[in-house]
This record gives C-alpha cells, sequence and structure tokens, in this order.
C-alpha cells in the first residue's frame, strides 16, 4: 500500500511516498522515497508553479515505483478554518472550500488548492484527502478561541483563535500518553512543538484546550523568524507614524523577526553557541524565547487543571537538551526536576527526561507529521471505501 504525502508550502512542494502495511501500519522500510522542490515561481528556479512541481515529483517518482502504484495521496493544508474539524475526503467542493479559506491563509491554501487540482488531473481516479492543520485546536473552547473584538469582526471575517500545527500536536499527544501508560483520555499536560515554527499547546482529556498560535501562526513564542506575540499598537505606530506599510510590517513580523531579528541567525545552533561565547544578542534572545515559553507552560498548567506531563517535539525540541534545560530549570518553581544526563542522551523513540520526584512527567517524543498523515489518509480512505479499483490508473507511467 503506497501513500503519496504532499505537504505545499508557498513557494516550496514537500514531498513523500510511504509504504503501509494492508492495516495502515508503517511497513519495515515505510520511507520509498522523500524529497523537497524549492523556489517555486522565484524567477529563473525553471518551476513556475505547483503544478510543475508536481511533474517534476512525478519523474522522481518513476525512478523509484518500478511498476507499483500510488494509492492514495493525502495533502496538509494549513488552514481548515470552521469548516473543516477533521481529514476529509477531497472532491469539488472540498477543493473550493479551501479556496474561500484563501483570506486566512493566503501564503499557504491557494497553493494546496493548486496541488490537489494538479493531482487530480494527472491522476483522476486517486482517492485524496486533507489534512488540517488548524482541526486539532477545533476542540478548545470560545473562552480559548474568541478574541475581545467586536462580534461581527468575527461574524464577517472569522477572526479568531484557530492554532496550527494540529497534526504534530495531536500525534504527540497520543505517544505521550502511550509512554505514560495511561488512556490518551486521562492526559492533561503541555506538547511543546518547538522548531523554526514554535507553539505551545494545553491538553486536557487528550484534547487540546488553548494553543499559542492565533489566527495566523504568528502569535505565541518566539520562532526562527517570526517575533510571536508583540503588542498590535505596535504595528499601527510603524504605519502611521514610521511610514512602514502594512506590507513591510507583516514581512518583517513574519520573515525576519525571532531569533534571526535578534541575533542574526533564525537557527537555534549557533544562537547557542554564540550564547555559550558570550555573544549579548544570543543570551537575550535565549531568554526572551525560554521565559515566553516558561510563561506559557504556567498558564496552560491551569488551563489543564493540573498539568501531568510535558512533551518536548519537533526539531529544537528533540534535538536541542541545552535549550530543553533552559526552559525546564525556568519551570522548578512548579516542582519540576529532569535528570541532565537523561536530557543530554539521544534517542529516536520517545523517552522520559524527568526524575522520580518530579511533579510532572517530562518526555521527549519524536514528531513524524508524514507518518500521521499517511495513516490518517489511509484510515479515511478505507473506512470510505474510496479505493480505485483500476490496477494503473495512478501509475506516473
Amino acid at each position: 500500500m503506497l501513500i503519496l504525502v504532499i505537504n505545499s508550502g508557498s513557494s516550496s512542494l514537500k514531498y513523500q511516498l510511504r509504504e503501509l502495511h494492508d492495516d495502515g501500519t508503517d511497513t519495515d522500510n515505510p520511507i520509498q522515497t522523500s524529497g523537497l522542490i524549492e523556489r517555486i515561481g522565484v524567477p529563473g528556479s525553471g518551476v513556475s508553479n505547483h503544478t510543475q512541481a508536481l511533474d517534476v515529483v512525478a519523474k522522481e517518482l518513476d525512478e523509484v515505483l518500478d511498476g507499483r502504484t500510488i494509492d492514495a495521496a493525502g495533502h496538509r493544508v494549513v488552514h481548515g478554518g470552521e469548516r473543516f474539524k477533521a481529514p476529509a475526503l477531497v472532491n469539488s467542493e472540498v477543493i473550493r472550500a479551501i479556496d474561500r479559506l484563501a483570506p486566512l491563509a493566503p501564503l499557504h491554501n491557494p497553493p494546496a488548492t493548486e496541488g490537489l487540482r494538479a493531482i487530480r488531473d494527472k491522476w483522476p481516479d486517486m482517492p485524496q484527502v486533507v489534512i488540517f492543520d488548524t482541526s486539532f485546536h477545533q476542540t478548545m473552547p470560545q473562552e480559548a478561541w474568541r478574541y475581545a473584538i467586536p462580534d461581527q469582526w468575527y461574524i464577517d471575517h472569522g477572526i479568531r483563535r484557530y492554532g496550527f500545527h494540529g497534526t504534530s500536536h495531536d500525534l504527540v499527544t497520543g505517544k505521550t500518553a502511550a509512554l505514560l501508560g495511561v488512556q490518551r483520555s486521562a492526559l492533561n499536560g503541555m506538547v511543546l512543538h518547538l522548531g523554526n515554527g514554535a507553539s505551545a499547546t494545553a491538553i486536557r482529556g487528550g484534547q487540546s484546550v488553548d494553543t499559542t498560535m492565533g489566527y495566523t501562526p504568528l502569535a505565541g513564542l518566539v520562532m526562527g523568524t517570526r517575533s510571536g506575540d508583540i503588542d498590535p499598537s505596535i504595528i499601527t505606530q510603524l504605519v502611521t507614524a514610521h511610514g512602514y506599510t502594512a506590507q513591510e510590517v507583516a514581512r518583517v513580523l513574519n520573515h525576519e523577526s525571532g531569533l534571526l531579528g535578534m541575533t542574526g541567525h533564525a537557527d537555534m545552533r549557533p544562537v547557542l553557541e554564540a550564547a555559550e561565547h558570550g555573544e549579548r544578542n544570543a543570551r537575550a534572545a535565549l531568554d526572551v524565547a525560554t521565559y515566553r515559553l516558561a510563561k506559557y507552560i504556567g498558564a496552560y498548567h491551569v488551563a489543564v487543571g493540573g498539568a501531568d506531563a510535558i512533551a518536548f517535539t519537533a526539531g529544537i525540541g528533540e534535538n536541542s537538551a541545552p535549550f530543553r534545560a533552559r526552559v525546564l530549570d525556568r519551570l522548578a518553581v512548579l516542582g519540576v526536576e529532569y535528570d541532565p544526563e537523561l536530557n543530554d542522551a539521544r534517542s529516536d523513540e520517545p523517552r522520559l527526561i524527568s526524575t522520580s520526584a518530579s511533579s510532572m512527567a517530562v518526555a521527549v517524543v519524536p514528531t513524524d507529521e508524514e507518518m500521521a498523515i499517511a495513516q490518517d489518509t489511509f484510515r479515511l480512505v478505507e473506512s470510505s471505501g474510496a479505493w480505485c479499483q483500476g490496477t494503473d490508473a495512478y501509475s506516473t507511467s
């Protein structure tokens, strides 16, 4: 069983061909091939749009398929708004609905629908499934997702907290419960997805009840190039008093802020190295980033009614022991204790790094969004009986 996983960014297309057993679980060698096409639409790149990018993908898949066929495609879509609360089988109405949500994610939803249409045109009988970053957070109560703005702004424009990284937060919630040996419905805690983009989610009863990202992925934690939380009056002041355009401010806050804006580095590794060598801006950036994250953890401890666990995941969360230590040191006031040797150890498996005396378990849990998308795709196509009956309807040759 071969599932093609597609992640269409604003100017990139990441793909992975994944092999599953007939029950939807990974085989011993699940990743058959993967790749990333970048600079889509950039002059001189040779790839003018996502349709052309999928032509490149099809040619690359030809080299590994060796006569086999792709059984389904699963797509990550950033924004499902309030329309999509779960993965959905793709049809024309679903594509149109994602198009209508483009104002909420103008850089991401249009490329996603372009990819959906391109695969439909190339392989019209192949079932496709869309998995939304926002779906997992649809369980948030109104007190968490509602902004204190005029009601009409929400009604007319959909302005509310949506949250993102939902596929990762969902997967890691389940893995953390399994690691602790409890039912998912009994898990209360925080999942910290810390990469170039970063978000924390409060988990109560195994479900999302609050999250740091908001109407867009700009809100919340300090990220590689994104500012996270700022006073909204800063934007109006820059526009009205200092001559910036709204587009310039948006560009700076999304692409030139965060770690990059404070240190010149968007990657956590050189920031940590610079801080170790006494570089003042790097130390300041780490202080701001760890303080803000610890502050949210404290708030979410209240939101979940007392947390049992903290799970670190994604690139920084999984791989940066020094950053984890800086965050956990701030949580000693909550009774959190960790073992430095366990924190420094490396593993590809979920593991605990807290001591037996810690007030809550601290775990490092690898995420795998492509695996989650492939398995969600399999389950929905299987339960819907939507597998194509043809033997070669969606081979690339």
